[in-house]
């Protein structure tokens, strides 16, 4: 898919994170089971991802499933994990087609075997994709993941020299390894909250909120977040 600007002066952001909010209260509105409102979802999901590429985003990470998340309903919960398995499943040749990278960040060692192995079957097989790069937060929190990044630092001997144990250090322990920090959260449905996702990445991050619950999101919308976007003055910290 080829990049589609429109305005030659318009910054893209290079990373865009995702809260996708509102699935259930979408389809309680509508009379319907909240597992309505996640399957819709999980079809936004796949058309965003190709708006993005299309817009030129090259990474963009969404919050799938947080840690938090396991405290609901049992049958929501397998529904969502099912909608997971059904996406890890039928995913791969979209990704090949469409030259994605996939990378799941959370603690994956809470899910189902099955799932994890799906998960690692598809980060193989889409690991030399050079396109844009798609981070699925599941089983993921921030708090979390700074946790298991100071274990896994403990763990590679980076805390021996406690002076020399810097940002750049933890950020190598971190899910996100590897990837640029996000420039720009978006939040669906109101809601004007960070909620324990991507704590250390989003420092310097825009935030842009919408009153659209998730399954109403759209490449309309998203264009929107960006020309927010395009309406700051990132000076992290310092005077322009």
């Amino acid at each position: 898919m080829g990049s589609n600007h429109t305005g030659a002066d318009r910054k893209i952001p290079a990373h865009v994170a995702i809260i996708m909010d509102g699935n259930g209260r979408w389809a309680k509105q509508r009379g319907m089971p909240r597992t309505f409102g996640h399957t819709q979802g999980a079809r936004v999901v796949e058309q965003i991802l190709e708006d993005a590429d299309d817009l030129g985003i090259r990474y963009l990470t969404v919050y799938a499933f947080s840690t938090e998340n396991w405290s609901r309903p049992a049958a929501e919960v397998k529904a969502l994990m099912n909608l997971l398995r059904r996406y890890m499943k039928t995913s791969l040749v979209k990704c090949a087609k469409n030259n994605v990278r996939i990378r799941v960040i959370g603690d994956k060692t809470k899910l189902e075997p099955d799932l994890q192995q799906a998960i690692a079957h598809l980060e193989e097989e889409t690991a030399s994709n050079t396109g844009i790069s798609f981070q699925i937060a599941i089983n993921y929190g921030g708090r979390d993941e700074i946790v298991r990044a100071v274990r896994r630092a403990a763990r590679e001997g980076l805390l021996v020299d406690a002076s020399a144990f810097d940002e750049t250090a933890l950020g190598s322990c971190l899910d996100t390894a590897g990837l640029p920090d996000p420039d720009l959260l978006i939040r669906t449905c109101g809601e004007q909250r960070i909620s324990n996702f991507l704590l250390w990445q989003i420092a310097y991050a825009e935030l842009y909120f919408t009153d659209k619950a998730w399954p109403d999101f759209d490449r309309a919308e998203l264009e929107k977040a960006i020309d927010a976007y395009n309406h700051r003055e990132r000076r992290y910290g310092g005077i322009k």
